[in-house]
């Protein structure tokens, strides 16, 4: 790896689930659980039977959220509230990677397709609130999810962000397809042990997808080697 690519960067931009801590926290498997309790509270369909229309949907749309929105016209905010009320216990400050983010240079933010509130909580329980400019959530994107090409338009446009001067940093590769077609800098972030965590087999695929630019299983360590560049 080189500095060169990363030389322009003035806008860093952090998914937050599964990115900004390790999937095997299992925080996103409560919201998982949740999503679930969800359709089978909205349709009375079994467990099983509820989790597969989660992970249809999911994959199809981006979020179950948008596949149940066009499925079966829900009304998002209960939708957002409920599967959000989750403990974040499990998530303890990381002030390795806080200190990695703070010393970047230039701006910092999180988007994500959950919640701004949710993005706020994970981010004081880690301790690295400070560090981001903003957080936008699925409900500054009017609610629809990335990966699709107006969510990063929104974003983009509201932070006044050149995604030439940009990098991207998810943990699914079909995230990064549109930032890497703006022209932005893209990082995978895949921590070892992912495979033991509950996850799609779609979700795992792409690392070697050409608008995958970087992969890394260490964020923190991936970003104290760009810092190192630039000392």
């Amino acid at each position: 790896m080189t500095m060169d690519p990363f030389g322009p960067v003035t806008d860093w931009v952090f998914d937050l689930d599964n990115t900004l801590y390790p999937a095997q926290t299992n925080l996103f498997a409560q919201i998982d659980d949740r999503i679930v309790d969800y359709v089978i509270r909205l349709t009375g369909l079994s467990a099983e039977e509820a989790r597969t229309i989660q992970k249809d949907y999911y994959q199809r749309y981006g979020t179950t959220l948008r596949g149940l929105m066009m499925e079966y016209d829900i009304e998002p905010d209960d939708f957002l509230e409920f599967v959000h009320d989750i403990d974040h216990g499990a998530l303890k400050p990381d002030p390795r990677l806080g200190n990695a983010i703070r010393r970047l240079p230039g701006r910092k933010f999180i988007m994500t397709n959950g919640t701004r509130q949710h993005a706020l909580a994970v981010s004081n329980k880690l301790g690295i609130t400070d560090y981001f400019t903003d957080m936008f959530g699925i409900e500054d994107a009017e609610l629809v999810p990335k990966p699709f090409a107006e969510t990063y338009d929104i974003f983009l446009k509201r932070n006044t962000i050149d995604p030439t001067c940009a990098a991207m940093f998810e943990d699914l590769a079909r995230n990064l397809k549109i930032p890497h077609d703006l022209g932005m800098q893209t990082v995978l972030v895949v921590p070892s042990g992912t495979r033991e965590v509950f996850r799609e087999a779609w979700e795992l695929e792409g690392r070697n997808a050409p608008y995958v630019g970087f992969v890394t299983e260490d964020l923190a360590g991936f970003l104290e080697g760009l810092l190192e560049k630039v000392a």
